[in-house]
């Protein structure tokens, strides 16, 4: 009954790479008992924050809980795969078709799309659910090695080892899991609703739109091309915002990763990453970023050193096409 613990304790640090696949191995497999898909969301959500984490590689549920919610929302609402438990309805699909039901929220809407103080109050009530039948499911299939938790803190503590490793195997983790959860959500649901279905579970990170982040970068600099210096009028189709470090690797939208581009260098980067060379312009951007902006939240935990960690990674991960403009 490890789904209902309240605190996880780490039991294990030192890990060698096949301990860890074997356990991963384990955890997407059918050795470990799933009811619902909520163990390969809540991976996907660490995933989505190995960026995130502070200087003792600790992540907030309410950092977990955002991209958890973000993943259901944009596969129950947007997909209308509302079937992701064995049995009964899975809490979080009740909870959130009946916030869509009650603010009458087209089904069309991702969920970077709809209000913010709607956005908390529905985090708030998925990290409820995350509580009781997630965190400490997931600690138990992985048998304590992979993190610790604490409820009353409501923090969860990544094994440095096991956070390197999934940093080194981002890539494959990510497909991996997309593959075992989308897999299971076909199972579960009717034929019409499976369209393309390997897709839509690879692309519920995505953010709809980049609009805000444009118009945040387009008031503290200058409208120029990052890569080419290009002046930038503002008409439609013009100005593009890029992720320098390719959001397929990173599976998150973070302004510390975003510049603003010409369609023509954002057209020919695609999903390379950049010459290193622009390396270092981004971590001097970056640096006048920490000074400008008064929202603490958008370079949450960000430090130079982590974004080379990232084009490091990235690297090892196959994004070795090196792109200039």
């Amino acid at each position: 009954m490890s789904h209902k613990l309240k605190v996880g304790e780490l039991k294990e640090i030192y890990l060698t790479d096949e301990e860890i696949w074997r356990i991963f191995t384990i955890v997407l497999s059918s050795k470990s008992v799933k009811s619902s898909t909520y163990k390969y969301a809540l991976i996907k959500s660490l995933i989505e924050n190995l960026y995130q984490v502070n200087d003792q590689f600790e992540l907030t549920y309410d950092q977990l809980a955002y991209s958890f919610t973000k993943i259901y929302w944009n596969l129950i609402v947007h997909h209308n795969l509302d079937k992701q438990n064995r049995g009964k309805n899975a809490r979080v699909v009740t909870i959130i078709k009946e916030t869509q039901t009650n603010y009458a929220i087209p089904s069309e809407f991702s969920f970077d799309k709809i209000d913010a103080s709607l956005q908390l109050n529905l985090v708030k009530k998925i990290k409820t659910t995350m509580k009781e039948n997630v965190f400490g499911a997931l600690y138990g299939d992985t048998r304590g090695t992979f993190y610790a938790f604490d409820h009353k803190r409501e923090c969860l503590k990544l094994n440095p080892g096991v956070h390197s490793f999934m940093l080194n195997y981002q890539r494959l983790i990510v497909n991996l899991t997309n593959y075992h959860m989308a897999a299971m959500i076909e199972e579960l649901n009717e034929v019409p609703s499976i369209n393309y279905l390997l897709g839509k579970v690879e692309s519920i990170a995505k953010r709809s739109s980049l609009r805000p982040f444009e118009k945040l970068l387009m008031s503290h600099f200058e409208a120029s091309c990052f890569y080419c210096n290009k002046t930038l009028s503002g008409k439609k189709r013009e100005t593009h915002v890029d992720h320098f470090i390719p959001w397929s690797f990173v599976q998150s939208d973070q302004l510390w990763n975003l510049v603003l581009s010409c369609n023509r260098c954002n057209s020919s980067k695609s999903d390379k990453l950049p010459d290193r060379s622009f390396l270092e312009f981004i971590l001097d951007r970056n640096f006048e970023l920490t000074h400008k902006i008064q929202d603490d939240t958008l370079m949450t935990n960000y430090k130079s050193k982590k974004m080379i960690m990232l084009y490091d990674y990235s690297i090892k991960n196959g994004f070795d096409t090196v792109w200039c403009p």
